[in-house]
């Protein structure tokens, strides 16, 4: 696997990791939404090479996209169960997420701007993690609204893919791999 080319400036333990959760970290249900922990299941190495990364990031942020809560197949309260139990799996592995980000807005009526491809959750994190510095981040993941977040924010942009990213949106994309595992791999031994 070849490594992805970071940025020159590229410091361990200075920069912050965003990631998307679905798709990313666990298996995204295509037409529908993962409401309960029930449904929520990693992707296999993904708690695995979040252990890995540990080291490498001042800040590892997951930014996600939840709309099922304002449809009302889900609550606020099945996403934050979801969540607990994913941190306490990521933490029994030796893995670490700093912050999880969601926005629940319709793409039409989203007045706080949060939804991605818009900065809100980024700025969020930011007030939490005032340390957090943009041009040293890196965002993760595998729809052109991630690569569009991190590129609207000023971050390096990994884009997960099979073959590359589309041509129409390259432009967006600094570098792609495969997986999570495959960007923890990237890294080689440390």
């Amino acid at each position: 696997m070849a490594e992805i080319q970071f940025p020159r400036d590229w410091v361990q333990g200075e920069w912050t990791l965003f990631s998307d959760r679905d798709g990313v970290l666990n298996y995204l249900i295509t037409g529908d939404y993962i409401k309960s922990w029930e449904e929520f299941h990693f992707l296999p190495g993904a708690k695995e090479a979040l252990a890995k990364i540990n080291p490498l990031f001042k800040r590892i942020i997951i930014a996600t996209n939840q709309r099922g809560i304002k449809r009302g197949v889900m609550t606020a309260e099945d996403l934050e169960d979801i969540h607990q139990k994913m941190l306490e799996e990521i933490e029994e592995e030796g893995g670490r997420i700093d912050g999880i980000y969601y926005c629940a807005n319709h793409p039409e009526n989203d007045l706080e701007n949060c939804r991605k491809p818009a900065i809100g959750m980024a700025l969020q994190a930011q007030r939490d993690f005032p340390e957090i510095d943009f041009s040293k981040s890196i965002m993760l993941g595998d729809n052109i609204s991630d690569m569009e977040f991190g590129r609207n924010a000023g971050m390096y942009t990994v884009f997960i893919c099979q073959d590359g990213p589309p041509a129409a949106h390259a432009h967006l994309v600094d570098d792609h791999c495969q997986g999570f595992v495959a960007f923890a791999e990237s890294f080689g031994s440390f």
